[in-house]
């Protein structure tokens, strides 16, 4: 029993619960006593019987309570309010609360919003407009593929310590909830293009239906405002044999199933990190069998459906596309090319030359006269850079004077330590040209050599207190005498044991 508080001075009221009154009524069915009912249940003998002859429970003997318990702050404004959302029912509670703190300041405070927004959300129930209502699809087998893209850095992952930033092209038959997803950089076609492929081909069959929402990787904008597939995005499908469909602009929700298996693959990729122990791992490679894994391990459970899907679905009788577009570039006096608006460094022995480039999603690799030059990794956005010293340094350490307004000098410091050098050079009674040249002079050493072995004998210095010129750094970078070949002997094996195993009858 719950005790009440009479409007009565020091007296209490004691109200019976639904619970209880059950009890007395499954008592009193087998003894057919009422007191021994009532005892049973913790009521008054009365109080049981009441709700013995009227059959009904407290909740409903309950009369609606037709009076308010405070004043209700809003009944003055309440009708002006009302028709303001009944002119524009998408009108918001803390939009009309702050309209009334600027026409009434004196009579409103900020913690009467909430009471305000119980008063529209009552209003929006019982008078407002109709809502959209959502109708649940009944999937079929082999049918349709959802693909979306769905950003990973909740989960902390790291390669050797680095943030790894990243995303996921993320594929799910919505009968079977079969999934599948490709590491990626951005919302891109060859980002899609890989991503569809690595889902299809593990499958080794295709749906009728290749489901998108309205990314620019497989729509853009026309003149009429209204979306259509890009060519490339067309010739993937095309390739493949599916029929490209897409959500209609702003109706994510049509896209629910793919949207779901985002939240549910983060959520078990979370528990397995937490078995494993860390979210760091060694590479990118380890870091994808580990994804690999843990989407083996769900699709598993899936096995039945995963079945009727592939028994509905044709087989994938054609060869995988390239996962990289191709174009080409002009190499310019400053031994960059430019790309989807970006600046890459390439080596200097290719200015003006006119290169071939194949553009992934991750990186890009250079070509000329068919022979790989160098690969950078991509960058995504516009009028970024990526400038490698070791293309550049050798002309720059002969025109030292270059270095103090090189519009990429920011990227001829490769590790915080080698700014740091710069820096100790400078503060010294070295004049501007003398610690340029110095520092230009240890970056050509690291492109010469192993720019691991000159990061740490910078570190060295740097501990002791000595100043980071080149002689110093080379002293400890380069061996005092070169390595000697150890001399090896031919090794005469002897073979008579064999003959000993074959037995004296064998000539």
């Amino acid at each position: 029993m719950r005790l009440l508080v009479c409007n009565e001075p020091g007296v209490l009221q004691m109200t019976v619960t639904n619970a209880q009154v059950r009890k007395m009524n499954e008592e009193y069915s087998k003894c057919n006593d009422l007191t021994l009912a009532s005892l049973k249940s913790g009521m008054d003998r009365k109080t049981a019987r009441k709700y013995r002859d009227a059959g009904k429970l407290p909740s409903e003997l309950k009369k609606p309570r037709t009076w308010r318990t405070r004043e209700d702050a809003f009944e003055e404004d309440w009708p002006a309010l009302k028709e303001m959302l009944v002119d524009a029912p998408e009108l918001e509670a803390k939009s009309l609360f702050e309209y009334l703190l600027d026409q009434k300041p004196d009579k409103y405070q900020q913690g009467q919003l909430r009471t305000l927004q119980r008063r529209v959300r009552e209003w929006r129930a019982l008078s407002g407009p109709p809502k959209d209502v959502f109708f649940p699809q009944k999937h079929r087998p082999g049918e349709a593929m959802q693909t979306d893209f769905t950003r990973m850095g909740e989960l902390g992952i790291t390669i050797d310590g680095a943030p790894f930033s990243h995303m996921l092209c993320h594929e799910v038959l919505p009968y079977s909830n079969w999934e599948w997803g490709t590491i990626c950089h951005s919302e891109s076609i060859p980002a899609l293009r890989c991503g569809v492929q690595d889902a299809l081909f593990r499958l080794g069959r295709r749906p009728i239906y290749h489901q998108t929402d309205n990314s620019t990787a497989a729509t853009h904008h026309v003149n009429d405002n209204k979306r259509q597939f890009n060519d490339k995005y067309k010739a993937l499908m095309d390739h493949l044999g599916m029929t490209p469909r897409t959500t209609g602009i702003g109706k994510k929700e049509q896209n629910g199933d793919v949207e779901a298996s985002h939240r549910v693959l983060k959520r078990r990729m979370k528990q397995h990190l937490l078995l494993r122990g860390s979210s760091d791992f060694d590479s990118v490679d380890d870091y994808r069998r580990f994804l690999d894994g843990v989407m083996d391990g769900a699709n598993k459970l899936r096995t039945d459906k995963v079945k009727e899907e592939l028994g509905a679905m044709k087989l994938v009788l054609v060869d995988r596309l390239p996962d990289h577009s191709k174009t080409t570039a002009n190499v310019s006096k400053w031994s960059t090319i430019r790309v989807k608006h970006n600046s890459y460094s390439v080596p200097s022995r290719l200015i003006d030359e006119r290169v071939q480039v194949r553009l992934y999603d991750d990186r890009l690799e250079v070509f000329f006269s068919g022979v790989r030059q160098m690969t950078a990794d991509r960058l995504h956005g516009r009028f970024k850079h990526r400038i490698d010293y070791r293309h550049v340094i050798w002309s720059l350490v002969k025109k030292p004077g270059a270095f103090q307004r090189y519009r990429f000098r920011s990227d001829m410091f490769p590790t915080v330590t080698f700014r740091e050098a710069y820096d100790r050079l400078v503060a010294t009674s070295l004049t501007e040209r003398e610690a340029d040249l110095a520092y230009l002079r240890v970056l050509h050493l690291a492109a010469s050599t192993m720019e691991a072995d000159v990061q740490i004998a910078l570190e060295c210095l740097l501990e002791a207190g000595e100043l980071p010129l080149p002689d110093a750094v080379k002293a400890l970078v380069l061996p005092i005498q070169e390595p000697s070949i150890p001399e090896m002997l031919a090794y005469n094996p002897d073979l008579s044991a064999y003959d000993s195993l074959l037995g004296e009858g064998v000539q």
